[in-house]
């Protein structure tokens, strides 16, 4: 038998084995060396394996919950956020309540400015009954040429030029120098920020006119919070003796305001052109005295009803501090609403609680402000139809708010009926009981006809802005929300 010659070659060929291998001619000291080193790495790695450990149980202790608030532009989504944080967190909400003046105060100057851009194209009919200056035939056709504006209202105009520096200022307040472009998302035209509007003078451009229509957008996050005013000191009446530019020219224009708001004339050419401002987010036009006060601090109320849009994502974190779940971090996320921003919610889906899904019935009669072929009721119904579908939402909890209620009920009132738009609604009565029944059916059916597995059906028709009535709503969603979170944790 032939022997094989023994190899001094280590047997383990591994590459890495072979690099961790001590050197053949270390010494005793570099050996000691070697040996304290591992064994300050080995306690390193240890430290950081126990820190994981900890935190993974910390997160499986703590309450963690995500909603996502979805819906078209100017469903009440930011306004159901400010509820939440209002209901939950009242402390934080009270101390910002004086940062919202300067968003209330842009708000009040947009309402005057759409009164009077609708001033800048007054016709015949506008101010004259027909009846009372012509018997012709033709005299449909003649009451819409262009007549020149009553006295009393171009006196009320040139009163109210003042309005168009606090327009520059409050913009230049909300939005950085670095983020010109966020005053002028939109429709397109002139920015006053820039001086280069002259909406009181008697010609009117095409571009002066669009620009009032647009909006003003600010990023998500608090840093236009900082640039209204700062941080108040303590809550309470902070910031209640402090009187800026802005709320001074208001206080002084608050009676040609008011005029201008009450004035039959404006009340007319308002119907004639469809705007129905009484229905739009941030109207304070009747409580002028009110919020033009010098001594106006804003209540919970007027920030709930404030309007300030925001472009992106925005996710909102905080721990409640009122009611049983106290410490339970709720994570909040709000998304843009309008057909081009939609395309962003998708990665929001992942790991969320619950949706709540804002619909605001009271849009039957409306178009979207982004696409004026597509009627805003129909629009929502699509989005809701294609929520429920959603293959990554099989498993949540849906939550309908058909939101508006009040403004529902004042349009009906007023005699506009739901059937001229919605052919299915028939011959029932144009009552806002039954409408609320009937598109709470509706939607029922499609989250029933249309969701992947079967769920549960949570749905309320809301008011966002009453704080009265909504407050019970959205502890009913908390309560259900937390309920539902403990037993997918399965800790119920």
């Amino acid at each position: 038998m032939t022997l094989m010659p023994v190899s001094r070659e280590p047997t383990d060929r591994d590459p890495l084995s072979a690099a961790l291998r001590p050197p053949i001619d270390e010494t005793e000291e570099e050996k000691a060396h070697r040996l304290a080193d591992e064994e300050a790495a080995k306690r390193v790695s240890l430290a950081i394996d126990e820190a994981i450990r900890l935190e993974d149980k910390q997160r499986k202790k703590r309450k963690l919950v995500r909603l996502l608030l979805l819906g078209q532009s100017e469903s009440g989504k930011s306004t159901t956020l400010r509820q939440f944080q209002r209901l939950y967190t009242p402390n934080a909400f009270r101390e910002e309540r004086v940062l919202w003046r300067a968003v209330i105060q842009l708000n009040v100057v947009r309402s005057v400015h759409t009164m009077l851009d609708a001033l800048s194209d007054i016709r015949r009919g506008d101010v004259y009954p027909s009846s009372t200056y012509t018997s012709d035939p033709d005299s449909d056709s003649e009451s819409e040429h262009q007549v020149s504006l009553p006295y009393h209202l171009d006196e009320l105009r040139r009163h109210l030029y003042p309005l168009r520096h606090v327009e520059s200022l409050l913009i230049a307040k909300l939005v950085p120098p670095n983020e010109h472009e966020a005053t002028t998302l939109g429709v397109g035209g002139s920015n006053s920020v820039n001086g280069n509007v002259s909406y009181y003078g008697s010609h009117h451009s095409q571009s002066s006119r669009v620009f009032h229509h647009q909006e003003v957008f600010v990023r998500p996050g608090a840093s236009w919070k900082l640039r209204s005013t700062g941080r108040p000191q303590s809550a309470g009446t902070t910031g209640q003796e402090t009187v800026d530019e802005s709320q001074t020219v208001l206080h002084h224009c608050c009676s040609d305001m008011v005029a201008l708001w009450h004035d039959p004339v404006v009340r007319q050419i308002l119907r004639r052109r469809k705007i129905r401002l009484e229905e739009s987010p941030g109207f304070y036009l009747n409580d002028l005295e009110r919020v033009t006060s010098l001594s106006y601090f804003p209540s919970d109320d007027d920030v709930l009803k404030a309007r300030l849009k925001t472009v992106g994502v925005s996710e909102y974190s905080f721990h409640m501090e009122a009611g049983s779940e106290t410490g339970t971090e709720w994570r909040i996320i709000d998304v843009g609403g309008s057909r081009s921003q939609r395309p962003t919610w998708v990665p929001f889906f992942d790991d969320v609680n619950a949706i709540i899904f804002l619909a605001p019935i009271s849009a039957f009669d409306q178009t979207l402000v982004e696409d004026r072929s597509i009627n805003r009721l129909e629009d929502s119904v699509l989005l809701w139809k294609e929520v429920c579908s959603n293959k990554l939402l099989a498993k949540v909890d849906l939550v309908l708010f058909l939101n508006k209620c009040d403004i529902l009920a004042s349009k009906l009132k007023s005699g506009i009926r739901l059937a001229k738009y919605v052919r299915s609604f028939a011959d029932r009565p144009n009552e806002p009981e039954t409408v609320e029944k009937y598109f709470r059916s509706k939607f029922s059916a499609i989250h029933r006809e249309h969701s992947p597995i079967p769920r549960k059906f949570y749905g309320f028709c809301t008011s966002v802005t009453d704080t009265t009535t909504i407050g019970g709503i959205i502890a009913s969603v908390k309560d259900m929300v937390i309920r539902e979170h403990l037993r997918a944790s399965k800790l119920l």
